[in-house]
């Protein structure tokens, strides 16, 4: 971190200096952290400026001149996200800095940290990374800016960009380099992108810069009554010179020749082949290219069996290679098995670093996340292969925490990663997995290839609990309770031993429209979980509560379907205060829909129906009001709003209203005000009979206090002897 600890170490010059837009916590779950470890264990010398000014190119060579390249991450979070919240907003805090201080790091920081450092050294190589890094590998629609920008790699200027959990990538760049091997031929590097002035020769290309190109295989089919992969002796082409429809299967025809989609051509060739995705130029000015671009990116994320893909920027193709092949038990083993201090670097002295103190006693067990969910980033990021430890690896990490972990009260906040219950759940067959091209193994329902016993991790929870100095293990992390309710034992042995009275899952929505753009399961599947956690808490004897989480504003979500919602809280009687409104991240599927209003989950077609998106900021607010139907400052909008749908069955003042009438909302408000001033329940009876907060009859009654009657002596407990101690609220129910 500085030129004094250098010299500590006898180094005159680090191999690699990695800039990052977080504190430096050594921590496993500290992305600078994990790439720092893991290079030091390659045998480099390893430098980290945190969180520099980036005004000046000064701060920048603070380490001096690395031998080998910068690696440049934005840190945990995209700078962007970590700034502005969903409507926009610069936030006034940041979990990754000391004392969460804002402003610590500047906006689009990976291309911005890049400029820097080609300042200060213009001949180091940049190595980008990072999730920010990531998530804008291709073309990608930015919602700060409201256009498709380029990929980073070209704004940044960088030589070389890793994708995902990059250790893999990490080494082999890092090691070639070492021996003298320049990065402009780094180009064949798994989970890497880089930047090509010309093609390689001897590829073949598969073109997908059109919708629906090549043609519906079974349509081609149906219509000529045989494969087209069928080829006969030449002869006259089935669609005649002019161009006419194909004739029906049933009438005797010619020999009929059929072009071969470049699809099958590609998989009986010999030559490797890559797909050309739809420019740059196009994507940002067709959002149906975009929407076509995205679902092609998706569906090439399988390690297994992802082809390269190439997009032209300009003159220039931007050349991504596959997805990296995931790491096995052992090597996850080995990469949490770093020696990691487990605390913020000394600099910050004792300076609150929100992020840490949340995590600082919590254990990653595993990466990736097969759920697709459309609007999370994690799949495109750590890809859907589960990438799971052992069980004596992650029992290693908590006696470390016990042993390490200044203050360590016993308590272990978290054991879960992107998901909680993903631990060791793969694919039943290493063929089919290799195969295999779905955007999901839980939708539209859990693949039937797909191993859901839980066993591994109901048994490492047993482990964990039995440490000597562990108290208390609970599960933070992101529920699958659609995964979960098959396996009981592991809802009765989480419901029983790691809830601490409230588990939060996320539901996300209880309407079909918008649960399938999202890619989640029904709400009946809530309703089966709900059953099983209040049937296991009760066994347990404890009073236990789910928090469902909710977004509004999805892509495919229409007002009525908040309403329906909104009716579904009320009616289970829920209040939810924290509410989230959908945040379109670079690359995600929902995204692509935010901003093209299509739908890439299914075949792209420019004559399609168009998907509703609730883009303008009235149209996102009112949907964010009705997740908060409760709340006062929203009836009035709530309630011009479904007079305007025709909903005017849900105004009204009774138990099965959402919102209430203007006079029942006065009252309502004023009973509010009645009951903080006099700390009690609601007095139904009479204006005249009731008494006010002061001990007297209420204003509107013969005896008002207001008017001055009925007044005790100064110090004089109101209605009571003179001289006794003035009234005390009695507090009231929350």
């Amino acid at each position: 971190m500085s030129r004094a600890e250098m010299d500590e170490l006898g180094w005159d010059s680090c191999d690699i200096i990695i800039v990052t837009g977080d504190a430096y916590v050594d921590h496993p779950s500290f992305g600078m952290a994990v790439i720092g470890r893991f290079l030091e264990s390659q045998g480099f010398r390893v430098g980290i400026i945190s969180q520099p000014d980036w005004t000046s190119a000064e701060p920048f060579k603070a380490l001096g001149k690395p031998n080998l390249f910068f690696g440049i991450t934005g840190g945990n979070m995209d700078s962007m996200i970590n700034r502005y919240t969903a409507d926009l907003k610069v936030r006034n805090d940041d979990a990754y800095t000391p004392d969460a201080e804002p402003d610590k790091r500047p906006d689009r920081a990976v291309i911005v940290y890049s400029q820097r450092c080609k300042e200060a050294y213009s001949d180091v190589p940049l190595v980008l990374g990072g999730i920010e890094a990531s998530l804008r590998r291709i073309a990608q629609y930015d919602y700060w800016s409201d256009e498709v920008r380029r990929s980073v790699l070209f704004d940044a200027a960088g030589d070389i960009l890793l994708y995902g959990n990059a250790e893999r990538a990490l080494a082999e760049v890092a090691h070639r380099l070492s021996a003298g091997e320049p990065v402009s031929q780094l180009d064949d590097v798994r989970g890497t992108a880089v930047v090509r002035k010309a093609l390689p020769e001897g590829w073949l290309e598969i073109d997908s810069t059109r919708i629906d190109w090549p043609k519906n295989i079974e349509s081609l089919a149906e219509a000529y009554g045989k494969s087209p992969y069928d080829y006969e002796e030449p002869g006259e082409c089935a669609v005649g010179k002019s161009g006419e429809e194909p004739p029906a299967a049933d009438k005797a025809e010619p020999i009929r020749i059929i072009p071969m989609p470049l699809q099958a051509e590609a998989r009986e060739s010999n030559k490797p082949s890559y797909i050309r995705l739809p420019s740059f130029e196009k994507v940002k000015s067709d959002s149906a290219l975009y929407a076509h671009a995205s679902r092609v990116l998706h569906q090439e994320a399988n390690p297994h069996n992802a082809r390269v893909l190439v997009q032209r920027h300009g003159k220039q193709e931007l050349w991504v290679n596959p997805p990296p092949i995931p790491l096995s038990t052992e090597e996850m083993d080995a990469v949490f098995g770093l020696f990691f201090q487990r605390r913020p670097h000394p600099v910050y002295g004792d300076a609150n670093i929100p992020a840490y103190e949340m995590i600082k006693t919590s254990v990653n067990i595993m990466r990736g996340c097969f759920g697709g969910c459309s609007f999370c980033s994690i799949t495109e990021h750590e890809g859907r292969v589960i990438q799971s430890r052992s069980q004596e690896s992650v029992i290693r990490e908590l006696e470390d925490i016990r042993d390490k972990v200044p203050g360590f009260t016993g308590q272990i906040s978290d054991l879960g990663g992107p998901t909680a219950n993903m631990y060791h759940l793969n694919c039943k067959s290493d063929e089919i997995q290799a195969s295999c091209r779905r955007l999901s193994c839980v939708f539209p329902g859990i693949c039937k290839n797909l191993k859901t016993s839980h066993k591994q991790t109901t048994e490492l929870y047993r482990k964990a609990r039995a440490i000597p100095g562990i108290k208390k293990v609970a599960i933070a992390s992101g529920l699958r309770y659609d995964l979960a309710v098959e396996d009981p034992e592991y809802v009765k042995e989480l419901v029983t031993h790691h809830v601490g009275g409230y588990l939060k899952i996320a539901p996300e929505h209880t309407e079909d429209g918008p649960l399938n753009q999202m890619m989640k399961p029904g709400i009946g599947t809530y309703d089966a979980f709900k059953k099983m956690f209040e049937k296991f808490s009760k066994e347990a004897g404890k009073k236990q509560y789910l928090i469902p989480y909710f977004i509004a504003a999805h892509p495919g979500c229409e007002d009525e379907d908040m309403l329906n919602l909104s009716l579904w809280l009320k009616r289970n009687k829920f209040r939810v205060d924290q509410v989230q409104t959908f945040y379109p991240s670079p690359m995600a599927l929902a995204t692509a829909m935010y901003y093209a209003e299509r739908d890439p989950l299914k075949k792209l077609s420019y004559k399609g129906r168009k998907l509703y998106v609730p883009k303008d900021y009235k149209q996102r607010r009112l949907q964010k009001a009705l997740l908060r139907y409760h709340d006062s400052k929203n009836w009035d909008l709530l309630r011009d709003a479904v007079k305007e749908m025709g909903r005017e069955d849900v105004i009204g003042n009774g138990p099965e209203h959402l919102i209430p009438t203007r006079d029942g909302a006065r009252t309502q408000q004023r009973r509010g005000q009645y009951q903080k001033a006099r700390g009690g329940q609601w007095d139904k009876r009479p204006a005249g009979q009731r008494k006010s907060a002061s001990g007297g009859h209420s204003s509107n009654g013969p005896k008002a206090a207001a008017n001055g009657r009925n007044r005790s002596k100064p110090g004089a407990k109101a209605g009571g002897k003179p001289g006794s101690r003035p009234a005390r609220p009695r507090p009231g129910k929350r």
